[in-house]
């Protein structure tokens, strides 16, 4: 059941772990004084999302989008932080785009996703992977506003199949037990990553599954190369806004990625676009948790 973890994680709202770092604010030297710590409250999980779906959408964190010089995490690693996966480092990453059709290098037509048969119509329109047809500040396609966030990307495994849930989904999937529903509803999709490439971090919602395979899970869970040799051994695929966003020119290129729980993805313009997208639907998942993580609010047990 969704909410079957108890919400005791307090993050700092400012400060995200991928190397960000805050310096003392305020003028002069005196000693800023200490703020009484929040009470818990506790709630039932119909009151919670009432709650926080009232309360509308989410203010993002700080947005250091624009920061182009953060250090390499394979060179420069960081301690670790709940909510964020160890890195996948050097992954060969190739774009691809809602609406695009079969093609050699792409021989499944991207209309539909793994998870979404009418994916194209539930975006919107066509992602145009023309820099010259898309807008530089949001990295939207132009010519009409995303339905879905226009930040995604692909990876090789998906959960469920025909039958329902893969039979090593709930060993292997870190977060299956948290969030799993419906006998045939994805606990991945819609998960964040953060990628890396070249002083840049972006951040991304997975939403279908590929290059190529679709049951690599020793890859995308855990620390396996990726099993496909394709594209040279391409093991994630990014949307036209990632690309742009990272400075990604031409097809393809090598990249570090990680999973991150949505309580410590930063402002940014993944922020912006989706009823997929927690940012912007107070009635997902991520959103009421990250909610109750901001009010400091439990859970009834059961």
């Amino acid at each position: 059941m969704l909410f079957s973890i108890v919400l005791l994680v307090l993050l700092a709202p400012c400060v995200f772990a991928a190397g960000i770092t805050g310096g003392a604010g305020g003028k002069g030297r005196g000693v800023t004084p200490s703020r009484a710590p929040q009470q818990t409250r506790v709630m039932s999980e119909e009151r919670l999302r009432e709650m926080a779906i009232k309360a509308g959408p989410l203010r993002p964190t700080i947005d250091q989008s624009k920061r182009s010089n953060f250090p390499d995490p394979k060179k420069h690693p960081a301690p670790p932080r709940p909510g964020a996966m160890p890195w996948h480092f050097d992954i060969t990453a190739t774009y691809f785009y809602i609406g695009e059709l079969a093609t050699r290098r792409n021989p499944v037509p991207n209309t539909a996703s793994s998870w979404d048969s009418a994916w194209d119509d539930n975006y919107g329109g066509y992602d145009d992977p023309d820099p010259a047809r898309r807008d530089p500040v949001t990295f939207a396609p132009r010519g009409f506003t995303p339905r879905l966030n226009p930040f995604y990307v692909a990876l090789p495994y998906n959960d469920i199949d025909h039958g329902g849930p893969k039979p090593e989904a709930s060993r292997v999937i870190p977060w299956y037990r948290r969030d799993k529903d419906g006998k045939y509803e994805s606990v991945c999709r819609g998960v964040w990553v953060q990628i890396y490439y070249k002083g840049r971090y972006c951040f991304a919602q997975w939403e279908d599954c590929g290059p190529f395979l679709t049951d690599d899970w020793e890859y995308v869970f855990k620390n396996k190369r990726p099993r496909n040799m394709q594209n040279n051994a391409a093991g994630i695929d990014i949307s036209p806004a990632v690309r742009d966003y990272l400075g990604i020119r031409g097809g393809s290129a090598v990249v570090h990625w990680r999973f991150v729980d949505f309580s410590l993805v930063p402002g940014g313009p993944w922020a912006r676009f989706g009823k997929d997208n927690p940012f912007v639907n107070p009635a997902l998942k991520d959103a009421i948790r990250k909610y109750g993580i901001k009010y400091h609010i439990r859970l009834n047990s059961k």
